[in-house]
């Protein structure tokens, strides 16, 4: 997933296009993307995001649903970034995910390199592979679906 033209955005860009906000907003940096390709973007594992208290004393994991949601946020960006600005009132959903496999735990100072890429859209709904990694091992896949629809 090379590309010769590198496009970054910083957290203050990703809020512009994400309607997530603390503790919620689980992308910190987008590294590189190319739109209508793919999108390259970093979670930063910090231990002092709220769930470690419970999940699991003693052994503090990043929770797999947040893994997912990490990747669904950077598909998010990615569709925000392939198809421009959406018309008042709408949003990019999370429509679906498929064949999540979980390969690793992610801990407290772990950073999480998120991979998404652009597979195809119909109707509004667009797929993506997605594939989470730390230290260059993946610690989680799966193909995801986003919608563009009104505010419900």
């Amino acid at each position: 997933m090379l590309t010769t033209d590198t496009h970054t955005l910083n957290i203050s860009e990703i809020l512009e296009l994400l309607p997530h906000r603390f503790p919620f907003i689980l992308v910190d940096r987008v590294l590189d993307f190319g739109e209508g390709k793919f999108l390259r973007a970093v979670k930063n594992v910090t231990f002092n995001e709220p769930f470690f208290q419970g999940h699991f004393p003693g052994k503090p994991i990043f929770p797999g649903v947040l893994i997912l949601e990490s990747m669904a946020q950077a598909t998010g960006i990615l569709a925000f970034k392939s198809a421009g600005k959406l018309e008042t009132g709408e949003l990019y959903y999370f429509a679906g995910i498929d064949d999540a496999r979980f390969k690793r735990p992610v801990q407290p100072g772990d950073q999480m390199i998120l991979e998404v890429q652009f597979l195809k859209e119909r109707r509004g709904v667009a797929r993506f592979n997605g594939i989470a990694k730390v230290d260059g091992k993946i610690v989680c896949e799966a193909s995801m679906m986003c919608a563009r629809s009104r505010e419900v």
